[in-house]
């Protein structure tokens, strides 16, 4: 939903003066799909020895350079179904690492709400997926309630704000839930097996 609203601004303000760059045409996008899931990884440590700022920080900088590798390989026109599957599990494996640190915290007290915030997603990522083969040939968006901004301002609030880990991270769930859900309400009354979808 945010993403959806304000994404084409955050493309104008942050990252299309940055696609110009000499430096930057030079590499790879997949350069920094990697590199954002190795900030997403480094979340785990920080998280584990009390450094929640710089786990935040490193969430920032992970969401920002997952949004720079698209848009690069749009840029120099090298966009490809590998690039497409690399950074969708690169983005699964920086969540899990998320939710690992989340867990590291507090192992005995919070042990219930990542497990259940971990098969949220696993569902809301199944119903993706689902939805997408069966609508289109190629590779299908299907927007949802909670996509990657909602999920990373969720995390942000869960690091940040302690106190409010087990409330923040059920509404995630409940949200995530309800977005897998919503998607396979659609794609079902979308569909007429008569004539396909």
């Amino acid at each position: 939903m945010i993403e959806s609203r304000f994404r084409k601004t955050y493309q104008q303000l942050c990252i299309d003066p940055l696609l110009n760059l000499g430096f930057l045409q030079k590499l790879h996008p997949h350069v920094f799909t990697c590199v954002a899931c190795l900030f997403g990884i480094s979340i785990i440590p920080l998280l584990s020895f009390g450094f929640s700022f710089w786990a935040f920080v490193m969430l920032v900088i992970s969401g920002f350079f997952d949004t720079v590798d698209g848009s690069l390989a749009r840029h120099l026109k090298i966009s490809s179904p590998q690039g497409a599957a690399l950074d969708i599990v690169c983005d699964r494996i920086a969540e899990f690492a998320i939710i690992l640190g989340l867990y590291a915290v507090e192992p005995n007290f919070r042990a219930l709400s990542t497990i259940i915030m971990l098969g949220s997603i696993l569902i809301c990522v199944t119903s993706f997926l689902i939805v997408g083969i069966f609508t289109e040939k190629s590779f299908f968006y299907s927007p949802g309630l909670i996509e990657r901004a909602e999920a990373f301002i969720a995390f942000a609030i869960m690091i940040l704000f302690p106190s409010v880990f087990t409330v923040s991270s059920y509404i995630f769930s409940f949200l995530v839930l309800l977005t897998a859900a919503m998607r396979m309400h659609q794609f079902f009354r979308n569909f007429n097996p008569m004539r396909g979808i």
